[in-house]
């Protein structure tokens, strides 16, 4: 594929390492920058024909099939609509919008003008979450009841995310938009979520934003999302997911502490993970960041539905539900009470209850628990299905 990058900066060079590095066949043909040294600077390092600071002019030129969005939040929208009228597929970074307002706007035109449209929310690519969403969609949890996702780290690397108007929050759209939909993936896509309760305050750091946050988002089927996130956090970028079911759990490091521990004094070290605050003492390395954090996997993804015109894992509607919910999290944020999640538009199931099954013991009896004791004796807590009343048992 021939593809144009809208933005030369930190997101930008990650997306382009992946899509040069991974299909080894396709070509970044069109670089725009805001700033003409960015985009030259950009076009020398990867080898692009065409540099230039007219947005327009990226997305209309003639080579180009597919667009792809590293661009500051406020200029999503703008973005999206230039390649509407160009009829171009359209990639876009994280969060799709500042609020679903905006979100909505962008999955209303895309839809309209028949392009293809992919969210790129990495975190639900990366190798690990992908083998635990297999299992958990195998059924190797059970019902799923809980799942919880963390993404902290000092703060982001570019000034726009810490202005409020460009970025439209601070760390709970930031980050939040990652673990909305990483718990959101575990719990079904397809079941609606309900309300939100939030925190969030700006502890540290001078902005006008939040720069931590931590949520409950209720879904229609009993289950609970909860995410935590900080631009606060001290000591690198903490990923870690865990999920919770009738039969099983899951917990998953993607960041931090993976098995690779490095001590080092500092001579000769440079650069050693993403969000890292130092390069001497002991360190923790990421073997293959790129792979790790899912972007190979999700260009994969997207790059491969085009050719075969079919819809990528995470579409412009997944952007729009996720803001949706980030959007009730800061209603919440305010009102200190759970708020709704409002939905114009859902494509999922309606109706849905809670299946509380109970595990039966007996014919009068529901089993609580199970459990051998140290002293070897085994142990029975029962409900007896009529009175309710609570009884233990030893066999």
């Amino acid at each position: 594929m021939r593809i144009a990058m809208l933005g030369s900066g930190f997101i930008g060079r990650f997306y382009a390492d992946s899509l040069l590095g991974q299909r080894s066949k396709d070509e970044i043909v069109s670089i725009y920058s805001r700033r003409e040294e960015s985009a030259r600077k950009f076009a020398e390092d990867y080898k692009v024909p065409h540099a230039t600071t007219d947005m327009l002019a990226a997305i209309n030129h003639p080579d180009v099939e597919v667009v792809c969005i590293s661009l500051p939040n406020n200029l999503h929208e703008a973005a999206v609509l230039a390649c509407c009228a160009a009829k171009k597929a359209v990639l876009c970074t994280k969060p799709l919008g500042r609020n679903a307002a905006e979100a909505k706007r962008m999955l209303e035109a895309v839809e309209k003008a028949g392009i293809f449209h992919g969210y790129l929310e990495d975190l639900v690519y990366t190798p690990k979450f992908s083998k635990a969403l297999q299992s958990v969609q195998n059924g190797a949890l059970g019902r799923i009841l809980w799942a919880k996702s963390r993404e902290t780290h000092p703060g982001p690397h570019s000034e726009w995310f810490w202005d409020k108007e460009q970025a439209g929050g601070g760390c709970m759209l930031d980050l939040g938009c990652h673990c909305v939909e990483i718990t959101r993936s575990f719990i079904g896509k397809d079941i609606r979520p309900m309300e939100v309760m939030c925190w969030a305050d700006t502890q540290v750091k001078p902005i006008d934003a939040e720069d931590h946050a931590i949520a409950l988002v209720k879904y229609e089927n009993g289950a609970i999302g909860q995410f935590e996130v900080s631009w606060t956090f001290r000591g690198g970028l903490d990923l870690r997911d865990e999920v919770m079911g009738t039969e099983g759990t899951i917990w998953i490091n993607n960041f931090l502490r993976t098995g690779f521990d490095m001590f080092t004094t500092g001579k000769g070290a440079d650069y050693v993970a993403e969000k890292a605050e130092s390069n001497s003492g002991w360190l923790f390395p990421v073997g293959d960041e790129i792979n790790d954090l899912g972007y190979n996997h999700m260009f994969t993804d997207m790059l491969r539905s085009i050719e075969n015109k079919q819809t990528p894992r995470e579409s412009f509607y997944d952007g729009y539900v996720v803001n949706a919910i980030l959007d009730a999290a800061y209603r919440s944020a305010t009102s200190k009470q759970w708020e709704p999640v409002q939905l114009d538009i859902w494509r999922g199931q309606t109706g849905v209850t809670s299946n509380k099954d109970q595990q039966e013991y007996d014919a009068d009896h529901y089993l609580i628990k199970e459990e051998t004791t140290h002293y070897g004796a085994k142990k029975l807590i029962l409900k007896h299905k009529t009175t309710g009343q609570i009884t233990e048992k030893t066999v």
